[in-house]
Order: C-alpha cells, then sequence, then structure tokens
C-alpha cells in the first residue's frame, strides 16, 4: 500500500498529484520548483537563490517522510538553460556530500511550470 505524504512546510501540489509517495522504504518525489511554501508565490532572483528555495521545499518533503538528504539515491534536474548549470550544481552540491551523492540526470527543457528556471524530484529509500 502507498502512503501520501505532505506538509504545509512545503508548497501545495496545484493538481491532481501529491508531495511525495511512499511505497515500502522508497519515497518518490513530486517535482519541486522556487514556491515559497508560505506566500505561494515564486521565488524570483538570482538562479542561485530559485535553486535554494527548490532544494529547501525538497527538504520539507523528506523530513515529512522521516528522510533526510542522505536517503537520496537519485534526483532529476530540468532547467530552462543548460548555461545556468554550474550556477545550479554549486547550490545543489551543498545539500550532499560528494562520496555520497545519488545519482543525477540534469536535461534542459523548453518550459517548465510558472516558467521557472529549475524543477528537482527525488527518489529516496529509508
Amino acid at each position: 500500500m502507498k502512503k501520501i505524504i505532505t506538509t504545509n512546510k512545503a508548497p501545495q501540489p496545484i493538481g491532481p498529484y501529491n508531495q511525495a509517495v511512499l511505497k515500502g522504504d522508497t519515497l518518490y518525489t513530486s517535482g519541486q520548483i522556487a514556491l515559497d511554501p508560505i506566500t505561494g508565490e515564486l521565488v524570483i532572483g538570482s538562479i542561485e537563490e530559485e535553486t535554494k528555495q527548490v532544494m529547501e521545499n525538497m527538504k520539507e518533503v523528506l523530513t515529512a517522510a522521516g528522510m533526510t538528504f542522505e536517503n537520496v539515491v537519485k534526483t532529476s534536474i530540468f532547467i530552462s538553460d543548460m548555461h545556468n548549470f554550474s550556477k545550479i550544481n554549486e547550490v545543489y552540491g551543498q545539500y550532499f556530500d560528494n562520496q555520497t551523492a545519488p545519482a543525477r540526470e540534469t536535461v534542459e527543457v523548453a518550459n517548465l511550470p510558472k516558467f521557472v528556471n529549475v524543477e528537482i524530484s527525488m527518489i529516496a529509500i529509508k
């Protein structure tokens, strides 16, 4: 049986999906964008600020499931401009230890929800 994971400390879903689903010991998160969970407004500024908000949102979803970034085994990063990759990677890297960092893919896409610059989803295992 799957368990729906939700927290008010991360942006609420705006469609027919959940913040995360726990199946057994595996957590599948929905993509997070740079929405402020309190105001519901986009964090618009530098790509570093946007990425930090995404990662903080993801941290809250992981916490709601009783996990941390140490539990993450796979991430998917979608970006609107590959020229921002190094700046996104710098912020993203602050949340992981290089020796135990998860597998990852980074894909440039034409558009993302609300036309943000970065969206990140994760898979974690207890």
